[in-house]
């Protein structure tokens, strides 16, 4: 029953019409460690070039859960006198049946506003997407969907598009805040067959084991999927406890495509700049508790999930981790370790 119930969310996702419409980007648990994975404008808010890889596995327990690897860069710089920030931004992600690849740079501008900083970020970025329609599978028994279905691709099938997205970043003393949208120009993937011989057996229908497309002739252009724009709103901020070498971290996040909402909360307690621990809150989804260290510019954290649904009957959570590097840049106008001549000294 469980394996009929995967296979028709599988293909709900993937193929209940000829356009498929889903929330592409994963709700992580430290987003407030990989802001730019979320916001450009987030990229070269510090003086340090960041360096940040991480994965989510998702439902652990449950075959076929979504497994995501993500990877952030970025590094401020200088440019007529103007301040800069630039970066990349890497998603690749399996579910299901679905693999998905999404790759972007990211461009920041900088200016001083309120006692505090503003940018502006734009980001240019390619989405691909691959269903391996190869590999589905209905059983005999099963009285929902019809292995002639001819709306259930039945070969690979991949396509790409180009991806926008844009943002604004607020940072001032200990507070910080942030608005993005991804997917701006909700971009349309239309898929193509990945294997030409494949594409040609459809022609003639006495060699062909099953529709491999709607029209029934190899092509799969009628197989689409859109990206919907998804709106982030980002805050937190550091709250020194006087007399002690903690402090507050508080942060949430909502993330809406227009049409699901998700709200996250979390508290952080970091000790010496050092060792944080934090507890948080998925609406209608999880509760998390993170745990990260950062020495010598080095950072490794790991976050794990409960989910608060049904599903918690079938996975025993979620686990997140992310390690990350970070080099400082002296951006000052002059060099503050500019050697000088023995012969002045």
């Amino acid at each position: 029953m469980i394996r009929r119930l995967y296979i028709a969310l599988a293909i709900a996702l993937s193929a209940s019409s000829v356009s498929v419409t889903a929330q592409t980007d994963p709700l992580l648990s430290q987003y407030y460690e990989v802001r730019s994975f979320y916001n450009p404008a987030a990229t070269g808010t510090a003086d340090l070039m960041r360096f940040r890889l991480g994965s989510r596995m998702q439902w652990v327990g449950i075959d076929n859960a979504p497994r995501a690897f993500i990877g952030v860069a970025d590094s401020p710089f200088k440019l007529i006198g103007k301040r800069f920030g630039a970066g990349i931004a890497v998603r690749q992600e399996k579910q299901g049946l679905y693999d998905d690849l999404n790759m972007n740079l990211q461009l920041s501008y900088h200016i001083k506003l309120f006692g505090g900083t503003m940018s502006i970020g734009v980001q240019p970025g390619v989405l691909n997407e691959k269903f391996r329609g190869s590999e589905v599978y209905i059983p005999a028994d099963d009285d929902y969907h019809d292995d002639t279905d001819e709306a259930i691709p039945r070969v690979d099938i991949s396509g790409s598009a180009l991806d926008l997205g844009a943002g604004v970043y607020y940072s001032r003393r200990n507070f910080w805040a942030s608005a993005s949208i991804t997917h701006i120009n909700a971009p349309t993937v239309t898929f193509s067959t990945d294997s030409p011989a494949t594409s040609r057996a459809g022609e003639d229908e006495s060699d062909n084991n099953g529709p491999s497309t709607p029209d029934g002739n190899g092509s799969a252009g009628e197989y689409e999927f859109q990206a919907r724009r998804t709106l982030y709103l980002m805050t937190g901020g550091n709250i020194p406890i006087s007399s002690t070498l903690l402090e507050l971290m508080p942060s949430a996040m909502m993330a809406t495509d227009f049409r699901f909402t998700r709200i996250s909360l979390t508290a952080r307690l970091r000790w010496k700049k050092m060792i944080s621990i934090g507890f948080g809150y998925r609406h209608d989804d999880a509760l998390s508790v993170s745990l990260s260290g950062e020495f010598r510019n080095f950072f490794l954290g790991y976050a794990y999930d409960y989910p608060t649904g049904k599903i918690s009957r079938a996975s025993s959570g979620s686990h997140e981790i992310f390690a990350g590097y970070a080099m400082k840049l002296d951006l000052g106008d002059k060099n503050r370790h500019k050697q000088k001549s023995i012969r002045f000294m």
